[in-house]
């Protein structure tokens, strides 16, 4: 997909982390090179993956949003729902007048048989159910005339109806509640059956239903408040394919396909296995799989600690955070004001589902202190940027700003002048 140009408010631009990401792209046009950047301002360093923050779908999102706003002023404006899951965006498209008339879990806000053929509604990134399409149609309102759905949850959605039209099912890695899920869940349901699955473990039980190593019952148990009315695995998993919502963790769902191709081969036999298991690793979000590469090359550069930036409710922040943690302590944080010290920190742990407070998480004390620094695709870069400013003064021995940026604004203005 050739790389459009998109217009982003400037509040959401960044003067510190841009600098890297320019350099970067003149030095590695192709993104061959996953060492990060190393930030070096003396008593403390950051590393700096090479893909973070904003991708081609949230771009894409934000900029038809916003000159949704500005076009249409006096008018009723909607979003579905949380537009992406960052609240400083969100917070700011409500500011600006923007209603949502769903929360994140579905319960409803605003009642669509309120709304009239004047009235704006904004699909958002994640997209939305063939059911709440027809309501709106209803009403009058075409759902794709201010519609951000991302393009690669759009590709998902046309590889599962290519299944569909040759009879396969579908098994849908992700979570069952999260807004693209449940949007992928019925666009696929309207032409297959369909089954949604979280992780391996799941995928190891469904696994197992299929090669009747568990007992069928098993299915209600784990999967039926998940699935299409009267899926049942040993008919319907006779031919079928795996999607995923596109903000999960890509080798986690490359496993859930592993398992249940191999499931698939016992079932039918090795070598009948390509005409039962459809092939499509080709659904993976690139972006999803660069930042996620990244975090890892990040992990693997042995920081002391790691700040990952963005929204508590974010599916594909969680997993950088899931990376980072199996190697340093990981904090997870909105933005700069989680923290007003090296002393206390305000972060999210997912596993528990509660923000936390820790003691003494800086060690400012240690020499050479190493900080890896990265956000999630829906996050702004300027928050970026306020958590290392933050950060720094902690460090008050610590180099200018302007001399550790410098080499890497000079790279990009030169490519610029070229």
């Amino acid at each position: 997909m050739a790389r459009k140009k998109f217009e982003i408010p400037a509040m959401y631009k960044s003067p510190i982390i841009k600098n890297v990401k320019e350099a970067n792209a003149v030095t590695d046009p192709r993104k061959k090179d996953l060492e990060p950047t190393l930030l070096d301002f003396g008593p403390v360093s950051f590393l700096i993956p090479r893909h973070f923050g904003f991708c081609y779908g949230v771009e894409n999102a934000i900029d038809i949003a916003y000159r949704t706003v500005e076009k249409n002023a006096g008018k009723n404006i909607y979003l579905l729902s949380e537009m992406i899951h960052n609240p400083t965006v969100n917070e700011d498209l409500q500011a600006k007048g923007v209603k949502f008339l769903f929360e994140t879990d579905g319960t409803e806000l605003v009642p669509i048989s309120s709304l009239n053929a004047d009235d704006i509604v904004i699909v958002p990134a994640f997209g939305t159910t063939l059911e709440i399409q027809e309501k709106l149609q209803k009403r009058g309102i075409d759902p794709y005339q201010y519609n951000t759905t991302c393009p690669f949850v759009e590709k998902v959605w046309k590889r599962g109806n290519q299944l569909g039209k040759k009879g396969y099912s579908l098994v849908v890695h992700g979570k069952h509640t999260h807004e693209e899920t449940r949007a992928t869940f019925s666009h696929s349901a309207d032409h297959s059956p369909v089954v949604v699955v979280l992780n391996p473990d799941e995928a190891h039980i469904l696994a197992d239903i299929l090669t009747e190593k568990r007992p069928l019952d098993d299915f209600d148990t784990y999967f039926g408040h998940k699935c299409t009315e009267g899926f049942n695995p040993l008919k319907d998993l006779e031919f079928f394919g795996v999607i995923n919502q596109t903000t999960m963790l890509a080798t986690e769902t490359q496993e859930v396909m592993d398992i249940l191709k191999q499931a698939a081969a016992e079932r039918f036999g090795e070598k009948e296995v390509l005409n039962h298991f459809a092939d499509t690793s080709d659904t993976l979000c690139y972006a999803t799989n660069e930042n996620q590469s990244a975090t890892y090359a990040l992990a693997d550069a042995k920081p002391d600690i790691a700040i990952v930036v963005g929204g508590y409710n974010s599916s594909n922040t969680m997993h950088l955070v899931e990376i980072l943690e199996h190697h340093c302590p990981t904090y997870h944080v909105r933005d700069a004001g989680e923290f007003d010290s090296p002393e206390k920190i305000q972060h999210f742990n997912q596993w528990k589902k509660e923000i936390l407070t820790t003691e003494n998480w800086l060690p400012v004390d240690k020499n050479g202190l190493k900080i890896a620094l990265t956000s999630g695709a829906s996050c702004p870069d300027v928050l970026v940027d306020e958590v290392l400013l933050k950060v720094l003064e902690f460090f008050p021995g610590a180099k200018e700003i302007s001399e550790v940026i410098s080499p890497y604004k000079k790279t990009a203005a030169e490519a610029q002048q070229d």
